[in-house]
């Protein structure tokens, strides 16, 4: 079985930009905390972006393993590669 980098990564992304987006809307109403980013609550926003990124990573890797597993990859020979030689 080979596992597709982008579900691993999907996965982290997505759990990170879940946390954000519950902490953004947690802190919705506080002005203070959103002072110095001009009043914009960028825990919210770059949660959402994070979770978007991090859901299509993973359901494109995972779209990918399916595929792979219907139509696994034919073994090459190892004396028909050539090398540089």
């Amino acid at each position: 079985m080979i596992l597709d980098l982008r579900i691993p990564m999907g996965l982290m992304f997505s759990i990170t930009g879940f946390i954000l987006t519950v902490f953004g809307l947690a802190t919705a109403g506080n002005r203070e905390l959103y002072a110095r980013s001009m009043g914009i609550n960028a825990n919210l926003w770059w949660g959402l972006v994070l979770l978007v990124f991090g859901l299509t990573m993973y359901l494109t890797g995972r779209r990918s393993q399916k595929q792979m597993e219907k139509n696994p990859p034919s073994p090459t020979e190892e004396g028909s590669v050539r090398r540089g030689h």
